[in-house]
């Protein structure tokens, strides 16, 4: 990402397969969250987000839409879908939660068994991530604005994703090198930017408005 004081912008390519799991009804499910890896979970709760959508989807969560739609368990879908995901910083922690309110739900409802009709069983997929440098680099705080119209949405999802959520970083890339270069509170303004409220064309523009508050456009 960096370069002594300077700032690359990477930017990631994504091979999706599938793992060969799949699952029925909820218990099935569970064996395969624990299963499979973390790309599996990440690409699960991730993936929408880089869509472009002219309307948001109702579950942004792959396991919730599945079990509303094909288990018809809105209740749970919907404890699915509110999980804070900006409130984890692995993979390991996020599966853990998913898994804690399946659980937590099967144990208030032992004789739910319902089952997806044919065809509409969950099939676990993964992503492979490559992720590629742009070749553009910011010199300082006042370049990183200046270059930031040009950044596009995969760059931007790598950026405050990918790269905090599997690679386990506190912040997004972007907070982590401006507090670095002494930029501590606009780095807190964007760190408080949350990403899943918001489209990636929407965090990109609410970064540059922060950015030209202070002269950096």
């Amino acid at each position: 990402m960096t370069g002594d004081s300077t700032f690359e912008f990477y930017t990631e390519r994504r091979l999706i397969q599938l793992t060969g799991i799949s699952a029925r009804n909820l218990s099935e499910l569970l064996a395969g969250l624990e299963r499979v890896g973390g790309s599996s979970i990440f690409y699960h709760t991730h993936h929408q987000y880089l869509a472009h959508h002219f309307e948001k989807p109702l579950f942004y969560n792959d396991f919730a839409l599945w079990i509303s739609e094909a288990l018809q368990l809105d209740v749970l879908a919907e404890q699915l879908a509110a999980i804070d995901l900006l409130s984890f910083s692995s993979i390991r922690a996020l599966r853990e939660e998913i898994i804690a309110k399946i659980r937590g739900y099967l144990a208030e409802n032992p004789d739910n068994g319902r089952t997806a009709p044919p065809g509409d069983e969950f099939y676990f997929s993964r992503s492979k991530s490559f992720v590629l440098p742009t070749g553009n680099i910011a010199q300082d705080p006042a370049d990183f604005f200046r270059r930031l119209p040009q950044v596009t949405n995969e760059s931007l999802f790598y950026h405050f994703f990918e790269a905090r959520l599997r690679l386990e970083r506190n912040t997004n890339d972007f907070s982590r090198w401006l507090a670095d270069r002494g930029e501590t509170e606009l780095a807190r303004e964007i760190d408080s930017l949350d990403p899943y409220l918001r489209s990636l064309d929407e965090l990109k523009a609410d970064i540059i408005e922060l950015g030209a508050k202070r002269g950096w456009r």
